[in-house]
């Protein structure tokens, strides 16, 4: 028995649907990542206590290093160090 081709010759359903795929993908993905913040997160994180206390502790030490006041602990900075290095 022999069977002639019925339909389309050489059409391939699977190509035309992937060759779709391939289009929406580069249209999809050919931008850059971007990210937005809402202004409501902006207003909270403005009008935090935290950074208004911050900038207040930046003040004060720029003023000792400024005034030759500011005093370093060594033994403090070490400890610190190794605190840090050996939770890892």
């Amino acid at each position: 028995m022999k069977i002639n081709n019925v339909g389309p010759s050489g059409m391939n359903p699977y190509k035309n649907n992937l060759n779709k795929f391939d289009a929406t993908k580069k249209s999809l993905f050919s931008g850059k990542d971007k990210i937005e913040i809402s202004t409501t997160a902006k207003d909270l994180q403005q009008s935090s206590q935290i950074v208004a206390q911050r900038q207040e502790k930046v003040q004060q030490l720029k003023l000792s290093v400024e005034n030759g006041t500011y005093k370093l602990d060594p033994r403090g900075t070490a400890r610190s160090l190794v605190d840090f290095y050996s939770k890892k």
